[in-house]
């Protein structure tokens, strides 16, 4: 195998590649090379030109630091040439003049301070400020040992010869600006893989050669002079040649100034005269365009004048209106308008004449020349432009007949039934809140409303199909409207649930006379794809004397009065009253405390024991949930076990069950040896049969109790075990293999069918405590209960009398 290796951290890395890495990151290994070798030459040379000044007499030392200090001083203050790129600095005169007097030594430690403050003042990079002041020493030890060597070396031979002399300077300052200027042009053409061309680099550098020869005439003049007037000359010519840079460079920077001010000047002449063309240009241009974009608008538009008519219209008005330019012209705007909507015009366009607002938008509708309407968004506004003669307005209409057909359609979608194009439950709701706040307003303005449910709808959709379903509440719909008066509002809330406004009630019979009549209509066979259908409805009725305040309040009771209908064997109409709406309540009540109370853990468990009729001797127990409410007392388990079943608590209960029972089978067990076989039968619900992981959840108990399966037994109804009979045989059969009893209780109470009794995966039979409550000698209830027994004996099931008391039972 092989990797890949990761980056290397730079603090891991050498000092003299990090120091390499912060110098030169962007060089390559040609540049690197030049670099090094370049920086190494300069310094060998700037430490060889050091040690021969440092061997000079005294005054001689002095004048070379003197010399070294003006270079660079006067290098940092180069005056600049105006309209030209180029500049003239004092520095290279001394340089040159350091030449002639002490020799190439001093001279280059000049070259290289002067190039070192020029650097620093010009770049940020160390990599150039350590370069450029080593190019300058090199260039100028190789330029002034070639004069050293090539002119006479005594005073005598100096002014004799001194046109030689300063023209042999001019020459090496040529020479010292090609060497140097060679030397940097090398180092970003290295680092580009680019071929140095010299002699384009010297030709675009040109007038820096020229600067430089003159620097070593004025240089040379100023040598020849302190020879035959002494070195004061030179004392007294720094301040004069300071003197002339300085009003060099004051003359230059007015020049510099008049130019810029003359150049301003011309500029905003230049631009005065842009401005005033641009304005003209585009003043010609924008009428341009207003025509062009008032003839070839997609929208109509039309200049109208203050008194309404019509000076000009475009072609796309034109074509909405249906009439022609001729037509339109010399009429009043308002022709045009339906005979509703002029009004509403005319106060807009009197708004934006009388300067109240700039424009104004407005919905109306136009006439078209066939006769029909033609909505547009209209906005009209104050209108000056060239070529039109006076003031005016210019109107622009919009079709947008499309739009409100389309908000038309929306409307009618959100707020009705797109089956049975009845009210929906929204616009029932607004149709309910105007009916509360009349009824506030008087009592005169009395309603009912009547919740109604279908009772059979849910058998025709799954049996028939929901296309016949659909058809189904179109008819039931053509019926309702039948059969209420016309102010009643008839509405669609959902599903098969429908509700009626009955507004103004002079009494509350009338309502209850109609909800009969509806009794009687629904009842009708309806005919439907070839099949015949008998449906009812439960219909629940509240009145407006019990002062609701919003509409979610009435339905609710509506919806509570129709319930107590089903409940109390359909096809029939109940009234709400208060004892209704206290059930209720008392129910939700119910179901949040028994959410407290198994959070809390507040339920507890009572055992019956269960006992052999032949030996006399305990068999085990069955576990039965006990709920002691602090402020109710003892609630009966018939009560809470429905609310458990409908609130979704079901699994909850039923794991609190398993496990508190099969926790006390384990602890009596464990008490005594005979107590080893004694086992435990819980009540489950349907609700725990159709739950995915009961049998996992039954497992689990077991498991934490540690007890075995076969010592529990989970007892059903049998109402419960026949109504869920298809979705209870796989649960039944995996609670068989896992070797958990499985026993009907309340056996012979319900409506179970013998043919699969003999096939269902269970051990024992319960007969219900009324059947043993009643048993007497030759009693019906003694038959019964003989027969259960006989029926358990023969399928090999296992019988339990529930409430046995008495020897003789």
């Amino acid at each position: 195998m092989s990797a890949t290796p990761g980056p290397i951290s730079s603090a891991t890395l050498p000092p003299l590649v990090r120091l390499h890495r912060a110098l030169l990151p962007d060089y390559n290994r040609k540049a690197s090379i030049y670099w090094y070798a370049v920086v190494a030459v300069g310094a060998a040379l700037t430490l060889f030109a050091l040690y021969r000044v440092m061997s000079l007499p005294p005054a001689r030392i002095a004048q070379t630091v003197a010399g070294i200090v003006i270079a660079t001083i006067a290098g940092m203050f180069p005056v600049k040439i105006p309209r030209s790129k180029n500049s003239i600095a004092a520095g290279e005169i001394f340089i040159f003049l350091m030449l002639l007097m002490i020799g190439p030594s001093a001279a280059a430690l000049a070259a290289m301070s002067e190039a070192g403050a020029a650097s620093l003042r010009t770049s940020k990079r160390w990599s150039s400020r350590i370069a450029s002041p080593m190019m300058a020493a090199v260039a100028m030890s190789v330029c002034g040992w070639i004069f050293q060597a090539a002119t006479p070396h005594s005073s005598q031979h100096a002014s004799a010869s001194g046109g030689l002399l300063v023209g042999m300077l001019m020459l090496i300052s040529v020479v010292y600006y090609a060497t140097n200027a060679l030397l940097m042009a090398a180092l970003p053409h290295l680092k580009r893989n680019e071929t140095l061309q010299p002699i384009l680099i010297l030709r675009e550098l040109g007038w820096v050669g020229l600067a430089y020869t003159g620097s070593a005439s004025i240089a040379g003049l100023l040598y020849l002079t302190s020879l035959q007037f002494g070195v004061s000359v030179l004392i007294a010519a720094a301040p004069i040649i300071a003197m002339f840079l300085l009003t060099l460079h004051y003359y230059f920077n007015r020049q510099q100034a008049d130019e810029e001010i003359r150049a301003a000047r011309l500029q905003a002449a230049e631009r005065e005269a842009e401005q005033a063309a641009k304005h003209v240009r585009e003043l010609r241009e924008s009428e341009q365009r207003f025509h062009s974009a008032f003839t070839h608008a997609s929208i109509g538009m039309a200049l109208v004048a203050f008194d309404g008519r019509v000076l000009q219209v475009n072609a796309a008005l034109i074509r909405l209106l249906g009439m022609g330019a001729e037509e339109m012209i010399g009429r009043g705007f308002s022709e045009f308008v339906c005979e509703e909507d002029i009004r509403t015009l005319g106060a807009q366009i009197a708004r934006v004449d009388e300067g109240e607002i700039d424009s104004s938008a407005v919905e109306l509708r136009c006439r078209h020349r066939d006769g029909k309407d033609v909505w547009v968004a209209l906005h009209c506004s104050f209108f000056s432009e060239p070529g039109v003669a006076a003031p005016c307005l210019i109107v622009q209409a919009q079709d947008i007949s499309a739009r409100r057909v389309a908000e038309t359609r929306l409307q009618q979608i959100a707020f009705h039934d797109s089956l049975t194009n009845l009210p929906n439950r929204s616009q029932f709701r607004e149709h309910l809140a105007r009916a509360i706040e009349r009824a506030r307003l008087s009592s005169r303005h009395q309603f009912a409303v009547m919740f109604l449910d279908f009772d059979r709808f849910k058998l025709i959709n799954d049996s028939l199909g929901h296309s016949v379903g659909d058809e189904f509440l179109v008819q039931v719909t053509r019926r309702l409207r039948q059969s209420v008066r016309p102010s009643d509002v008839v509405s669609r809330l959902g599903g098969d649930e429908f509700a009626i406004l009955c507004t103004e009630l002079e009494r509350q019979e009338t309502a209850v006379q109609l909800a009969d009549r509806l009794l009687q209509v629904l009842r009708e066979p309806l005919q439907i794809a070839g099949n015949e259908i008998t449906s009812s409805a439960s219909i629940g009725i509240t009145f407006s004397s019990f002062g609701y305040q919003t509409p979610e309040e009435v339905l609710r009771d509506a919806d509570i009065a129709m319930y107590k209908a089903k409940t109390s064997g359909k096809a029939r109409y109940a009234l709400f009253d208060a004892g209704l709406h206290a059930q209720v309540s008392d129910r939700l009540h119910m179901e949040a405390d028994l959410r407290h109370a198994l959070a809390a853990g507040e339920l507890s468990v009572a055992y019956q024991p269960l006992f052999s009729l032949t030996s006399g001797r305990l068999k085990g127990f069955e576990a039965l949930a006990r709920w002691p409410h602090p402020e109710r007392g003892l609630i009966s388990p018939a009560l809470f076990i429905p609310v458990a079943e409908e609130s979704g608590l079901m699994p909850t209960l039923s794991d609190f069950m398993l496990a508190s029972s099969c926790r006390q089978l384990r602890r009596w067990q464990n008490m005594d040896s005979s107590f080893a076989d004694l086992k435990m039968q819980v009540n489950v619900s349907g609700h725990d049969l159709a739950h995915a992981s009961f049998v996992d959840r039954v497992k689990n108990a077991l498991r934490d109790a540690q007890i075995r399966p076969s010592n529990v037994t989970l007892e059903l109804t049998e109402n419960i075990l026949m109504e869920r009979l298809d979705g209870a045989i796989q649960t039944l059969a995996q609670m068989r293999e896992l070797g958990v009893g499985i026993s009907v209780d309340d056996f012979g109470t319900g409506y179970s069918s013998l043919s699969c009794l003999s096939t269902l995966p269970i051990d024992s039979l319960k007969i219900d405590r009324s059947f043993v409550q009643k048993l007497r000698a030759r009693s019906k209830e003694s038959e019964i209960v003989r027969a259960i027994v006989s029926l358990g004996n023969s399928l090999g099931k296992s019988v339990i009398a529930e409430g046995i008391e008495t020897p003789a039972q």
